[in-house]
């Protein structure tokens, strides 16, 4: 089957950007809801293709299917079930489109009771031909690569969009693009959220025992998850730090403004972090103030750009290059589900690089 249509999944606010993004692609808009779009393609594609929009602020995406519509879950389940007919598929994603901006009236993008209660109907009125689907897997739902997923976008109570998309990027294997923690964590703060997402997004080479400094680390939610992934952790902060971070035996806090501490002092980090209240610009000048610097080998970055205003977002491929200027050629941006108006960027040395760097300061 043939698809000329995809759907797009994004957080509410950055609408806008996307449809700028891919008209200049050659897409043409649909149709759209906040926090859900779709567009026309030029040509007709595979429906289970690969599907590349390099888009920063595209959250989840695949071909579109259309939609069904009902007045219960079990009806709109049953005609869904029809309407993909004899497709193979080999996982089933069912999530909600963002209902307000992340963070307005404390909302928290994710899975909710109503596309759980959706995808409990769609498991109950499955033909035994869709069993594969269902198969109990300890994995959180999680696809795997090459894996072909059928999407269900529960966009309106009533009203469920179908989609496809097939494996073959680590973000797609989360239904809807949504990262969950494993488990029930006390945080210290979202930013906890925010730097377990960028960790699980990015996958990069991060072993326990490697040295992590963040800049503006206060109050402690992304030292607490670097903690987690088994880092030793210094943050710089001149503002207080929870004491449950404070005290942890790999964390070391650094009372100062980055900029009162000498370039020379971070010459033992592998990794460096940045959450700061600044505009995009100063953040990337306080970071290159550091990984520019000849006497630091900072193997990777990974960089939170605050977007006070949404027309910063042209700005991104500049930020990037600035990156990429400093010797990181494996440059990354996307504004994860537990972001608000802001956009992670990271940018990672050659391994080769990091395995030389890594012999020469054991010796």
């Amino acid at each position: 089957m043939d698809s000329q249509f995809i759907f797009v999944t994004c957080q509410i606010g950055s609408e806008q950007i996307i449809k700028k993004n891919l008209v200049e692609k050659g897409l043409r808009f649909a149709f759209s809801r906040p926090g859900f779009l779709t567009f026309k393609t030029p040509h007709s594609q595979p429906l289970l293709d690969s599907l590349e929009l390099n888009d920063p602020f595209v959250r989840s995406a695949g071909r579109c299917l259309g939609k069904v519509q009902g007045e219960s879950d079990e009806q709109r389940a049953l005609a869904l079930w029809n309407q993909v007919a004899d497709i193979p598929f080999d996982r089933l994603h069912v999530w909600p489109r963002d209902r307000f901006a992340a963070g307005q009236h404390h909302f928290n993008p994710g899975l909710n009771d109503g596309s759980r209660a959706a995808e409990a109907s769609l498991r109950q009125t499955a033909p035994a031909t869709r069993s594969n689907l269902f198969e109990n897997r300890c994995d959180k739902n999680l696809a795997r690569r090459n894996e072909r997923v059928l999407d269900c976008i529960v966009v309106e109570a009533d009203e469920w969009w179908i989609g496809a998309h097939f494996v073959d990027r680590w973000v797609q294997r989360w239904p809807g693009g949504f990262w969950q923690p494993a488990g029930e964590v006390e945080m210290v703060s979202r930013a906890y959220l925010k730097m377990s997402e960028a960790l699980a997004w990015l996958a990069w080479p991060i072993k326990a025992g490697q040295r992590c400094v963040e800049l503006g680390c206060a109050p402690g939610g992304a030292s607490q998850a670097l903690l987690a992934s088994g880092m030793r952790v210094a943050g710089i902060d001149p503002a207080q730090v929870d004491p449950r971070i404070e005290t942890h035996p790999e964390f070391q806090h650094i009372r100062k403004r980055s900029g009162d501490v000498r370039v020379r002092d971070f010459q033992e980090f592998q990794w460096l972090t940045a959450d700061m209240n600044l505009a995009p610009e100063k953040m990337l000048d306080e970071v290159e103030r550091i990984v520019a610097h000849q006497a630091n080998r900072i193997w990777g970055v990974i960089l939170t750009a605050k977007l006070q205003d949404w027309n910063l977002a042209d700005r991104i491929p500049n930020y990037l290059e600035r990156i990429g200027s400093w010797g990181y050629p494996r440059l990354r941006a996307r504004q994860l589900s537990h972001n608000r108006q802001e956009v992670c960027l990271a940018g990672l040395r050659p391994q080769r690089k990091n395995r030389r760097l890594a012999i020469r300061r054991s010796r």
